[in-house]
């Protein structure tokens, strides 16, 4: 959420953050509790935040109306073939040995185990 510039009547200007779509609303000043209209003393500083911040804002600010489900968190969380999913089925191009030493099946033949 980017900060918008608003005027109290009885306070003077102050800064708040907002969303996007509540920006033209006016707010209650800090202070005095009074409603104060937006004014334009500097543009929103976007540009200034990090990557990363202006990501995570931008998925708070999605996530206040409408929250991700355990579903929709599920699927996104862990994707097709992920190891901590997967059914632990073991390379076919590796054979280990009773003694632990590894053959690598019709690839690398030039490699030794050690």
């Amino acid at each position: 959420m980017p900060t918008y510039d608003y005027v109290c009547k009885e306070c003077g200007p102050f800064e708040a953050l907002r969303s996007m779509s509540s920006r033209d609303d006016p707010i209650d000043c800090p202070h005095c509790a009074s409603a104060a209209q937006r004014i334009w003393l500097a543009a929103p500083r976007l540009a200034v935040l990090t990557d990363e911040k202006r990501h995570a804002m931008s998925t708070n600010e999605k996530a206040s109306h409408e929250p991700m489900s355990s579903k929709n968190y599920t699927s996104k969380a862990h994707p097709s073939g992920c190891s901590c999913c997967s059914s632990g089925k073991k390379s076919k191009s590796t054979l280990v040995a009773p003694n632990g030493t590894k053959t690598f099946v019709g690839k690398r033949p030039w490699m030794i185990s050690h």
